[in-house]
């Protein structure tokens, strides 16, 4: 077959495919010479051409009949100096950084190491072809019909996020036809559309899906990689999820998902990894980005390059103060945007993206590209703002356009109602939007995610079930996971068939779940914590793709209880745009009268003093939202109100009587929601001047004047 090579464009990077063939460009600074291998469907290199252009550092070519479906990869030749930071060794394959599918998987058995792993020296290189290790690079076909997809849009301010595993999600569910589970089609089938729908979230939060790898180490003990923070490529999604091949109909099928999730009405977040990759450190693999240019994709000890900086946990970091490093991490947001219409971005360990040198900078090069690329700034941007280097703690501290899962409110939350005392002040932050860490930056409520739980932790059933982390699973002797866990005191661990235990711990579940829905900011849902989903006291069920992390389908009473409760907080929240005000609580002026936005309250009815908020013994307190202040308007510009609402709050262990404030519009309070009510906690009820508040229980009053 003709292989003829043509100069090609050094732009766009990666594998285009035209009439003529396929356009191939690669960067890297310091090699010596590039080449691009293909494979035939047994994995055998059946041809490997030598791109003589070399652009700006881009090496490339047009290689004729190459069409899409076929199989490639990278062979680099430059100087093995890895005192220096070279490593290149043109005896490992490399996968293409822009490559949009991947087919096959990493064998760890296979000489995908650069160095002498006998010998453990890394400065010695080893000369075995990796090739059959080595997932291989698929040329695609990019185009698809969108058929008029458009985003739903929703502000964050009015979004309800649930963080969801793609493959834990439907795997286990008997309504999902069977080769769909799993897979992104089995997330966009019907059976799956119409949960989350009735559910009420707005968003998809999804746990990673960019390509990556297990680990050897996982591999040997017979488990592999379940939540997906080990990339390997930015720009493929997962094969794994999907159900119709790996030959770039995952690309297909990923697409067909975000549209079926768009045409209910329910936007697709993806959690993205650009702090690190998987090819570790000196003593990794070498898969892709290491042997392409080890120096310019990741950050090397300034004074002994032959180690790595590491801000992530992982081995490295990625080098994102290089312009070609954060033009690789533009180009894949954009192509997610643009290609795959997600609608936003969670990025993990967000605060190594923006250290410029060492320390973290809202002036870093990462923050101000972000901001003026109008394809990005215009989709949701969430950090997780923090990473393990010195000063990598940055709740608050991220620019505007920015939201933060906000560690804070997950810390304080959680305290509160295990009893903790000193907490009313920074509760009340909490439950009102943070102003304290969003106001004075020119950001609002909505830059708070809320969260009590997520992947990472125990589940919301686990947290009010075990006082210790049970990671055996994992195989690292329980060593592995979060060990700042309090004791709970809920009068026994794990399963019991004591009913007074169980309904308290339902209770917690209740109590959480209504702080987190009606809390002012963006409440974010851990996916299966409102059917009470359990890993058995595992918080660190990375490694666990099995029965331990997937979705039962099958639910207990206190389960579908449980999940009816959510959804009705939810909806109840999105009904009430006093739930989720896109403004701080502010004091105004009314036709010539000061209004309160909000108040609080004691449990005598009178509103807080100084003194009050500063008692290390109390733990109750009542708050008054006033939906008549409601600084929106709607489409034709008039005001918008609403109900009013008074939220009482006791976490501690005895009852507590409160005696209720007048509402602002003059009506009586009704009662709308009581989480010590286990069999209907939504029946309505006339409240009394005075009511009795349950130890660790929560309730909630509407003003009755509809």
């Amino acid at each position: 077959m003709d292989r003829t090579l043509l100069p090609g464009k050094p732009y766009p990077l990666g594998a285009t495919p035209n009439v003529k063939g396929t356009n191939f460009a690669i960067f890297s600074q310091n090699a010596t010479c590039v080449s691009v291998c293909f494979f035939d469907e047994a994995g055998n290199q059946t041809d490997c051409v030598a791109l003589r252009e070399r652009t700006a550092f881009v090496w490339h070519g047009l290689i004729r009949n190459i069409k899409p479906g076929q199989r490639y990869g990278y062979r680099v030749e430059g100087p093995w100096l890895p005192e220096n930071g070279l490593r290149f060794n043109s005896k490992k394959l490399l996968v293409d950084p822009y490559a949009k599918a991947l087919t096959g998987d990493v064998d760890p058995k296979a000489p995908i190491f650069p160095y002498d792993v006998k010998s453990g020296n890394d400065l010695k290189i080893d000369v075995q072809d990796s090739a059959r290790g080595v997932p291989k690079s698929v040329v695609i076909d990019g185009r698809f019909d969108w058929n008029g997809d458009y985003p739903p849009e929703t502000p964050l301010a009015d979004s309800v996020i649930y963080e969801v595993h793609v493959r834990g999600f439907s795997k286990l569910n008997p309504d999902v036809p069977e080769a769909l589970r799993g897979t992104y089609a089995g997330l966009a089938s019907e059976p799956s559309l119409a949960y989350l729908k009735k559910l009420g979230v707005t968003a998809v939060e999804l746990l990673p899906v960019h390509h990556f790898i297990d680990e050897g180490h996982l591999i040997e003990r017979g488990l592999r990689d379940y939540w997906g923070y080990n990339t390997l490529s930015y720009f493929a999604p997962m094969s794994r999820y999907s159900s119709s091949g790996d030959m770039g109909n995952q690309v297909v099928e990923f697409k067909q998902m975000v549209k079926a999730l768009h045409r209910a009405g329910i936007e697709v977040i993806l959690d993205v990894v650009y702090n690190h990759t998987c090819e570790g450190n000196r003593m990794g693999p070498m898969l892709s980005l290491k042997g392409i240019d080890n120096t310019t994709y990741y950050r090397q000890v300034n004074d002994n390059p032959r180690y790595y900086e590491d801000f992530t946990g992982t081995g490295n970091t990625l080098n994102v103060m290089n312009p070609q490093v954060l033009k690789l991490v533009m180009d894949s947001l954009r192509y997610w945007v643009t290609e795959m219409h997600v609608d936003g971005f969670r990025f993990d360990l967000a605060s190594t993206l923006a250290r410029e040198q060492n320390a973290v900078s809202k002036l870093s090069s990462f923050f101000d590209t972000i901001h003026q690329d109008p394809t990005i700034a215009d989709v949701k941007l969430i950090a997780e703002p923090w990473d393990v280097g010195e000063g990598g703690y940055q709740v608050g501290n991220f620019p505007v356009l920015w939201a933060e899962w906000n560690g804070r409110y997950r810390d304080t939350v959680r305290r509160f109602w295990k009893g903790d005392g000193g907490l009313l002040s920074d509760f009340a932050y909490r439950l009102t939007g943070s102003s304290d860490l969003y106001e004075m930056d020119g950001r609002k409520p909505y830059a708070s995610i809320n969260f009590v739980t997520a992947h990472d932790g125990f589940t919301l059933c686990d947290l009010v079930s075990y006082n210790e982390k049970h990671n055996e699973a994992n195989g690292e002797n329980n060593a592995d996971g979060n060990n700042n866990n309090d004791s709970w005191n809920m009068g026994a661990e794990g399963p019991t068939d004591d009913p007074e235990i169980n309904h308290l711990r339902e209770r917690q579940m209740r109590n959480f779940l209504a702080t987190l829905i009606l809390s002012q900011g963006v409440p974010m849902l851990c996916g299966g914590d409102e059917i009470a989903r359990t890993q058995h006291g595992n918080n660190n069920a990375y490694c666990q793709d099995n029965e331990l992390s997937w979705f039962t389908w099958s639910r207990t009473p206190a389960q579908q209880r449980l999940l009816e409760f959510t959804s009705k907080l939810i909806h109840l929240r999105l009904d009430h745009p006093n739930l989720h005000r896109r403004k701080f609580f502010q004091d105004r002026v009314i036709r010539g009268s000061v209004v309160r936005d909000i108040a609080w309250y004691n449990t005598d009815g009178n509103e807080f003093s100084d003194e009050a908020w500063n008692t290390a013994w109390n733990r109750a307190l009542a708050l008054m939202l006033n939906g008549k202040t409601l600084q929106i308007t709607d489409d034709d510009g008039h005001p918008i109100y609403d109900d009013c609402f008074l939220l009482l709050v006791n976490a501690s262990h005895e009852g507590v009587e409160f005696t209720l404030p007048a509402s602002p519009s003059g009506t009586p309070w009704v009662q709308v929601l009581d989480t010590e009510n286990i069999d209907d906690p939504f029946t309505p009820a006339d409240a009394e001047e005075k009511v009795i508040l349950g130890g660790r229980s929560l309730r909630l009053f509407r003003d009755n004047k509809r």
